[in-house]
């Protein structure tokens, strides 16, 4: 349930286009990443492999559900900045969050740091199926320089990641290595 209601709030942040916009915020955006990608993609996953084999203490599914969440959100803000920036031949697919009015992370860390003048352009360009207004909105992530503002989020991100394996508590079986190899496939991928 949990799942379907973040990747149904995904969709509705998308209708209504540039008054939908308006609503983006970062709370939002995580609320909706924590339960459509991290819950589904990470916690969930590892969730399951601890019940099955016999390690599914409270403690472990708390902290497993600590850092797993974190790292979804890694990975869908990632992911976000791939749709926009990442080489088609690499990613294997042509972006479409702006086209789609995505309440993404790039959009929000635009929305944050926009002028007056570039808050207006986004507004109406954002959500458009044009290929020229898609391009105007990458323009305006280019003149915030939000490929930056990314770069310094991840370093921050991975390292509060890399500290919460540190400093878990392996006595009740868990292993920090499993977290340690999730993060280290999708650290700094490329698709």
């Amino acid at each position: 349930m949990q799942i379907q209601l973040g990747q149904s709030m995904d969709i509705l942040m998308g209708i209504g286009g540039e008054a939908q916009m308006e609503k983006f915020d970062m709370a939002k955006y995580v609320w909706i990443v924590t339960y459509k990608t991290s819950f589904y993609s990470f916690y969930l996953p590892v969730a399951l492999a601890l019940h099955y084999t016999g390690f599914a203490t409270s403690k472990n599914l708390a902290q497993t559900k600590e850092i797993l969440i974190e790292m979804g959100e890694y990975f869908q803000a990632q992911d976000d900045y791939l749709d926009c920036f990442g080489d088609p031949l690499i990613t294997g697919k042509i972006g479409t969050d702006i086209q789609d009015c995505k309440c993404s992370w790039l959009i929000n860390q635009a929305l944050q740091r926009a002028t007056p003048e570039q808050h207006k352009v986004l507004k109406d360009s954002y959500g458009r199926h044009d290929p020229i207004l898609v391009d105007t909105v990458k323009n305006i992530y280019r003149e915030i320089d939000v490929e930056s503002v990314f770069s310094e989020y991840e370093a921050q991100k991975v390292k509060s990641i890399r500290a919460q394996i540190e400093e878990l508590d392996e006595s009740e079986g868990l292993k920090s290595g499993i977290f340690q190899k999730l993060l280290d496939k999708i650290y700094r991928r490329e698709k």
